[in-house]
């Protein structure tokens, strides 16, 4: 007779629930919406001027990428440098703290992959 071993689920608690809920929150309020993330990926390429960025992020606005780069800037994701010159060049790079978003990249571009296949698979 084989012994079967079956996974206990653990339903969470209602303060479970809440302080999950308010991670998940927090953490899309900082990284959410459309842009961010491809910022940050573009930028992991290494530092990039305003104009690269506008054209490897394509089909965001100046006005959109500039709130964009303040609100990651903030953040801690990125770091603005100024660089002297004649014009001054502003360059855009990556902080140390932007690799804390390492695992969730890879988890949403695998996720984003596998899901990309079963849409195909369905229509």
């Amino acid at each position: 007779m084989e012994t079967q071993i079956t996974e206990r689920v653990t339903i969470p608690s209602p303060q479970q629930c809440t302080a999950s809920l308010a991670a998940v929150t927090d953490a899309l309020y900082v990284i959410g919406g459309k842009w961010r993330l491809p910022i940050i990926i573009s930028l992991s390429e290494g530092n990039k001027r305003f104009n690269e960025l506008q054209r490897t992020v394509t089909n965001i606005s100046a006005k959109v990428l500039s709130n964009e780069l303040k609100g990651l800037e903030i953040n801690g994701f990125i770091k603005k440098t100024n660089i002297p010159g004649n014009p001054v060049v502003v360059e855009y790079g990556l902080t140390g703290y932007s690799d804390t978003l390492y695992d969730v990249l890879k988890a949403l571009s695998e996720w984003g992959t596998m899901h990309r296949n079963n849409i195909r698979k369905t229509f």
